[in-house]
Parts: structure tokens; sequence; C-alpha cells
């Protein structure tokens, strides 16, 4: 195999640079796909800054990345040559342990995340166990679709996790790169849709995902207004939440699941919960089963995240963008690499 050109940094926090690498024999269990387009997250900047003291260098960000199948491995099922398809976080699953076996491949304690001790898809190919390298449907966009493969299940899962209703009324909080996929799922599940926010500037473009309802929580008395009415909140911000303001949001058996990495404990009042038999959960991205509804849910009602384009030679400028806070609401990058 030739060698795969990509872009890494050499230590924490440091600019990307070009960097080339052997990636060795295809295992029996490979996929190797030419990457076109791959999606900048969030979780990128915090692998890239190490700030999950599991981060090794040389390291090459990317997993939301989108390609066409280029080699198989002699124990590949279900993909061909020349397939359009997608690798999102994990990479990797032993697809022996009772949780891999019962469809729960994410929950497999043995997963590896494509950008976590591998090469992610900054680069001009990748490769990932074949269970997790996902078929592209083709009514969905290659040159958009790379954030669902990660922001997308991440907000998607919920829904397939709790057996949410149609008819439930679902809460999102944050309007931004994982809010914004969560709006535009909760609507065209048939749910009412409220989104949560601290600027009133992102109302109107919220409304337009699909939230029939927008509350700044900066406002005196916002929370209390909706007391007991919610079934499902989906909070995607990584800053400490109001654990007591939105459990008096939930009607009776109604859920806060988190999927934002809010690194301090939350504050969590025992009868909070305790009356009206309330919860809090969270979950990591989904299986690939998951993965395959949510992208055929995708392509039935045309849902796309929202996205800033760069090349992939402009990576550390489309990163800055990111870090800046300035991203509206997800960053893809294109190769470029010859």
């Amino acid at each position: 195999m030739s060698e795969i050109k990509a872009y890494a940094a050499t230590a924490a926090g440091a600019a990307l640079q070009p960097y080339s690498f052997d990636p060795g024999e295809l295992g029996g269990d490979d996929v190797e796909i030419d990457v076109s387009h791959c999606g900048i997250c969030h979780s990128d900047l915090s692998m890239l800054d190490n700030e999950w003291g599991m981060s090794g260098f040389p390291f090459v960000p990317g997993h939301e990345a989108i390609g066409t199948v280029t080699a198989l491995g002699e124990n590949t099922k279900g993909l061909k040559i020349g397939q359009r398809v997608g690798i999102g976080w994990s990479a990797f699953s032993c697809l022996s342990c009772p949780q891999c076996l019962s469809g729960d491949h994410n929950l497999c304690d043995q997963t590896q995340g494509t950008i976590v001790g591998r090469h992610g898809g900054f680069a001009n190919r990748l490769r990932a166990q074949w269970p997790w390298v996902r078929p592209l449907p083709d009514a969905l966009d290659p040159a958009k679709a790379g954030p669902l493969l990660c922001g997308g299940i991440t907000v998607f899962a919920p829904f397939l996790i709790h057996n949410i209703s149609p008819t439930a009324r679902v809460g999102v909080i944050g309007i931004g790169g994982l809010g914004h996929l969560a709006l535009q799922f909760a609507n065209k599940w048939g749910c009412e849709v409220h989104a949560f926010t601290t600027s009133d500037s992102k109302e109107e473009e919220a409304k337009k995902l699909g939230a029939h309802f927008v509350h700044n929580t900066k406002r005196d008395g916002a929370l209390k207004n909706l007391a007991g009415s919610l079934d499902l909140i989906i909070s995607t911000i990584n800053v400490p939440l109001d654990i007591p303001g939105l459990l008096g949001t939930l009607a009776p058996k109604g859920r806060i699941h988190v999927v934002g990495a809010i690194l301090e404990p939350m504050p969590v009042p025992a009868f909070g919960l305790i009356s009206g038999q309330k919860s809090i959960s969270g979950s990591p991205t989904g299986s690939p089963s998951a993965i395959d509804q949510m992208l055929a849910f995708s392509a039935r009602h045309q849902i796309a995240p929202v996205t800033e384009n760069f090349k992939l030679s402009q990576v550390n400028e489309a990163l800055d963008h990111l870090r800046s806070g300035k991203a509206r609401y997800r960053i893809v990058l294109e190769n470029d690499l010859e």
C-alpha cells in the first residue's frame, strides 16, 4: 500500500502540518476509503488540545469522513469497491461481547475511536473496521453529510434509545453544531419542539430549523412557564446546566438526556427525580444500525447540517474559525491533497 497523506499536529494545541505515514497491510476486517470530505467536530479540537488526556501524537484529526471504498479486507461484508460511504466517531469494536452481539456496538468496552490511537480523516485515505463503514444514501449530498456521522447520530440516538413518541414534547438546549440537527430530527419525528437558547438573535433561525417555541433561559420565569410539560430534553451544550430548573419543566416520567460533554459534576436534587419519576441519562454516538437508521431518516426527510466549507489545505484556518465560536453550524473540509 502507498503512503497516506494527511495533516497532523506534533504536540497538543499545535498547528497541523503535512504528514505522511505507511498504513501497513490491510487487515482482514478493514476497509480503506478515499476521503472526499471530512467534517470538523468540536471533539477534534478537544483531542487536538488533549483535553481528555487520551490523545497520541502525531495526531491526525477527523472523524466525520465521507468517501468511496477503494480496498476491502478478506473478511469484510456488505460493501463493494466504489461505494460511497461514511465513517463516524468509532472505527472498531470487538464484535463478540454481549454489547456487540445485542447490537450496541458503540457500548463495547473495546471500541476504538477513529481518532483515538488511530489516524483520522484529515487525510486522502482512511481505514476502519467494516461494520463502522456505513453506506451513504444517494439522496444525501456528500459535501454536507459528514457531520451526520458524529453530530447527527449523537442527537438522533436518544429518539431510538427512549422510544420517543411522535406526539412527545421535546426540548433542545443549545442551537449549535449538535442542537441545530436535533431540532430538525425532533420536528420531522413529529414532536412539539422547544428550543432553549441564551440569545434572542437565534429565535428566527431556530424556528426555521424546526422549533415551534423558543425560550431564552436568561429571562426570569422562562423555565417556570414550562413546568411539568416536556417529555424529553436533549442537552447539547458543554457548560453547566440548571438541573433543578430543568427537572421542573419535565412531565411525569420525563427525562433530561445529556450528549454535550460537560466536564463539571451536575448537581441533581433527589426530590427532583423522585417527584414525577424523572430521569437523567446520556449516550455516546450510536451503533452501526442506528447510524443507518439516522442516514435513512435524513435522506427521507431532507435533513442536512448547515455547513461552511473549506479546503483541507485550509485546515488550520478552519480550526481557528471553529475555536473562535464563529462556525455556523458545522465545518466540512474538501480533500485537495494530491
